[in-house]
């Protein structure tokens, strides 16, 4: 199941970005704020100094007729691959680490609100995201949406919008919930008590309502699961019966009719029958689905 759950008004690349960058989300939600880009990285500087320090004792090596030599193999040898790493190579791994996520960080804190986080779930919450999630997932992930039999187009408009509704409204129920808990662990005199206990239980319906929804779409995929099963038993009979003409070779040719004949006959009717069913099943999800659109 998904860890971030975006807006889907947010653009998709950047969805995308969201949904892979969940340890910067976190630090973020933690008051991490990058620090400031340097003009020269770290790595750099010391390049530069391990540069200055190769040139500096090339000079003086250089300054006697003897050492002069020897002080333009160590230029050579030292000073030209310090340069290609300097003005060529990128920086470090761990510079490179730094600079990806405060590109990051730049990027992504324009769309504070529009994800949430399972961290920012309690266990009530969570598992109610989980109902939801995996509700759509049997959903979205059915043969019969594939085939284009529920309406797909809508499927896929609506099931992201129920889950980033849901996902939504559970982190401020779970955030509220957390505050209230925290202040009424202090003790309450009787006068707070009389205000505390009906948003206690606003708190309780607004969780009730959430439900609601969620059990609406595990009641689609519930039927959504109906359509899959006639479907797929539809599926198999049509593959027996497309055959049925070689079975019906067969038992006359070895002379057992009066065993296979009914048997066979049974055959086509179930296939008419699974085709109703599947008709039914694909109405009743095609039904439960209107109940979810606002």
């Amino acid at each position: 199941m998904a860890d971030v759950v975006v807006d889907p008004g947010v653009p998709p690349d950047d969805a995308q970005l969201l949904r892979e960058s969940r340890r910067v989300l976190l630090r973020m939600r933690q008051g991490w704020v990058p620090e400031p880009r340097r003009s020269m990285s770290g790595a750099r500087v010391r390049m530069v100094s391990a540069f200055s320090t190769v040139a500096f004792f090339g000079l003086l090596l250089g300054l006697g007729n003897l050492g002069r030599g020897l002080g333009l193999l160590m230029a050579v040898l030292f000073g030209i691959p310090l340069l290609i790493v300097l003005f060529v190579r990128n920086d470090l791994p761990g510079d490179e680490e730094e600079d990806f996520e405060r590109d990051v960080y730049d990027q992504l804190r324009w769309y504070q609100g529009r994800y949430v986080l399972t961290e920012d779930l309690d266990e009530s919450a969570g598992r109610l995201l989980r109902r939801a999630q995996r509700a759509i997932a049997a959903v979205t992930n059915s043969r019969v949406n594939a085939e284009g039999l529920l309406d797909d187009v809508r499927n896929a408009v609506m099931l992201p919008a129920q889950e980033w509704e849901i996902a939504r409204l559970l982190a401020k129920l779970s955030a509220l919930r957390a505050k209230h808990r925290e202040t009424v662990s202090l003790g309450l005199t009787p006068e707070v008590e009389a205000v505390a206990a009906p948003l206690a239980r606003a708190l309780d319906s607004s969780e009730e309502a959430v439900v609601a929804r969620v059990e609406a779409l595990e009641r689609y995929a519930g039927n959504v699961a109906e359509a899959e099963r006639a479907y797929r038993a539809h599926h198999q009979i049509e593959e027996l019966r497309g055959r049925l003409h070689q079975y019906e070779e067969l038992v006359a040719e070895t002379g057992a009719d009066g065993f296979a004949v009914p048997e066979l006959d049974r055959l086509a009717a179930d296939a008419d029958q699974l085709e109703q069913a599947l008709r039914r099943s694909l109405s009743s999800a095609q039904e439960a689905f209107r109940s979810l659109d606002p």
